[in-house]
């Protein structure tokens, strides 16, 4: 079966490995998703992001998951932007994830960025999605 949103797929291994209290999850790499972590990484919400090549060569994006008092410090991860319907903002109209206590992550001119970074720059793009 081919895969046609991955990172759709990506987002919901971080949600099931948070909430299932894994140490670490693997997912294969790819530069938007190796950016969205740095992005989690930067944020606090995972402890480390490294990369690794398995057996055959492929490489993968090792995730270490952060929790606080044993409650995962991912608490919601959603997509925004999907497959079917992409979404896209201006800088000035980029929203605000639980008035600025969560993250949006956008796929910009400049490259992936968080929404605090995108408003800084004054760039907008495409939603990708939403952490709190």
């Amino acid at each position: 079966m081919a895969v046609h949103d991955t990172i759709g797929d990506f987002l919901t291994t971080l949600r099931n490995a948070s909430a299932a209290g894994k140490d670490t999850c693997t997912v294969r790499h790819s530069k938007l998703r190796a950016g969205i972590a740095d992005i989690l990484l930067r944020d606090g919400y995972v402890s480390d992001v490294s990369v690794s090549e398995d057996k055959p060569g492929h490489r993968n994006l090792v995730i270490t998951l952060k929790y606080v008092d044993d409650s995962a410090a991912i608490v919601g991860i959603e997509r925004y932007s999907k497959p079917g319907r992409r979404l896209y903002t201006k800088y000035n109209e980029i929203p605000r994830v639980l008035g600025g206590l969560g993250t949006s992550i956008l796929t910009t001119s400049k490259g992936i960025l968080s929404d605090r970074d995108a408003r800084r720059q004054k760039v907008g793009g495409e939603i990708i999605c939403k952490v709190w």
